[in-house]
C-alpha cells in the first residue's frame, strides 16, 4: 500500500495560498485511495430560523488552513498514518428537501463503498438523516452520539418531515439507529413544553445537557458516554450551536450557556478507541459570524474526528 499523501507543506507554500481543500488536502481525484474523506454540504433549505449554513463548507475550509499535521491531544498525525482526502461537495436540489435528503444519503453512499468512511461539513442538521441512512446500510443500526443545543426529535415543522429539527426522529422510525446507545451532549434552553422531553425519552435518548458537563466535568461525561456506547459503531453527529454563542456566533439557532470549544474537543478526544463509522460538524452560517470564530471551532473539530477516524486505521504495532 502507497504512503498517505499529505497536505501541501506550509514550510514551501505559505497557509494563505495553495488549494482551497480541507487542511490543504489533496482532493480525492488526486490518490488511489482515501481511508478518510471530508465532505462538503451546502445545503440549508431545512433550517427553522437564520439561513446561511450552505456557506459553510466554504468557510470551514478557509478556516482550516492552520490545522497543522500533528494532533498533540490525539497523539496521532492523521494524515500521515491515514489516507486522507477532500472529496468536494454533494450537490443537491436547494429548493426540495426529499430529492436533497435522496441525493446526499445516495452520494454518501458510492464514498463509503470501498470503506471510506466520512466527515461531512454541512450545511443543516437535516443532512444528519442521509448520512445515518449510508453508515446504517454498512454497518446496521449504530449508536449516536449528538451534540447539540437542541434535540431535533421533534415530529414536523409547518408539517414537514424533514427539517433541521427533525433527523434523529427519522433515523429511530427507520431503524437507523440502535435505541440503546443514543445520547445527546451539550442540549440547554428553552422547549415548547415538557412533553418534548418526554417523547425525546421514549424515543431512547439519553441526555447530558451542558449544566451537566459544567458541574459533572468532562472526564466523568466521557466515560459516562462510552458506557453507553460500548463496542457498538458508533456515528458522531456535531451541530456548532453546542458551543455557546461566545465560541459560535455563527450559527443559525443560537442559545446561551453552551460549551466552551475547550470542552467539546476534550470530550471528543476522550472518545477514542470507539468504533467510529463516521461524523458530521453543521450548522456553521459564516454570515453571522466574527473573525471566523464559528468557522476556526469547526475546523478544529473536523481535525479531532478526523484524528479520531485516523486512529482506526492505523497498523498494529
Amino acid at each position: 500500500m502507497s504512503e498517505p499523501r499529505g497536505p501541501v507543506d506550509s514550510s514551501r507554500v505559505p497557509r494563505f495560498a495553495g488549494p482551497a481543500t480541507f487542511a490543504r488536502l489533496p482532493r480525492l481525484d488526486e490518490v488511489e485511495r482515501a481511508d478518510v474523506a471530508v465532505v462538503g454540504v451546502p445545503f440549508d433549505t431545512g433550517v427553522s430560523y437564520r439561513p446561511g449554513a450552505r456557506f459553510g463548507p466554504a468557510a470551514v475550509r478557509e478556516a482550516s488552513r492552520l490545522l497543522r499535521p500533528y494532533n498533540p491531544g490525539l497523539d496521532v498525525s492523521p494524515f500521515a498514518v491515514a489516507q486522507v482526502v477532500d472529496a468536494g461537495d454533494i450537490v443537491c436540489n436547494p429548493y426540495d428537501i426529499g430529492a436533497a435528503v435522496e441525493a446526499i444519503g445516495e452520494a454518501a453512499g458510492a464514498l463509503g463503498t470501498t470503506g471510506t468512511r466520512l466527515v461531512t461539513v454541512g450545511g443543516d442538521h437535516t443532512i444528519a438523516l442521509p448520512l445515518l441512512r449510508a453508515v446504517s446500510a454498512r454497518r446496521g443500526p449504530v449508536a449516536l452520539l449528538h451534540f447539540d443545543a437542541h434535540l431535533d426529535t421533534w415530529d414536523t415543522y409547518f408539517g414537514a418531515e424533514y427539517t433541521h429539527g427533525t433527523p434523529f426522529r427519522r433515523a429511530v422510525e427507520e431503524g437507523l439507529v440502535d435505541t440503546s446507545a443514543l445520547s445527546h451532549v451539550g442540549t440547554r434552553g428553552p422547549l415548547y413544553a415538557a412533553s418534548d422531553l418526554n417523547e425525546d425519552a421514549r424515543l431512547g435518548f439519553g441526555i447530558v445537557t451542558s449544566a451537566d458537563v459544567m458541574r459533572r466535568g468532562v472526564d466523568e461525561i466521557v466515560a459516562a458516554l462510552r458506557e453507553r456506547v460500548g463496542d457498538r459503531p458508533v456515528y458522531l453527529s456535531v451541530d456548532i450551536d453546542v458551543l455557546d454563542p461566545a465560541h459560535a456566533p455563527g450559527t443559525g439557532t443560537p442559545e446561551a450557556g453552551g460549551l466552551s470549544s475547550r470542552e467539546l474537543l476534550e470530550i471528543l478526544r476522550g472518545l477514542a478507541g470507539l468504533d467510529l463509522v463516521g461524523a458530521d460538524v453543521v450548522e456553521v452560517a459564516p454570515a453571522y459570524d466574527h473573525a471566523e470564530i464559528t468557522s476556526v471551532a469547526a475546523s478544529h473539530v473536523a481535525y479531532d474526528l478526523v484524528s479520531l477516524l485516523a486512529l482506526g486505521v492505523r497498523p498494529a504495532a
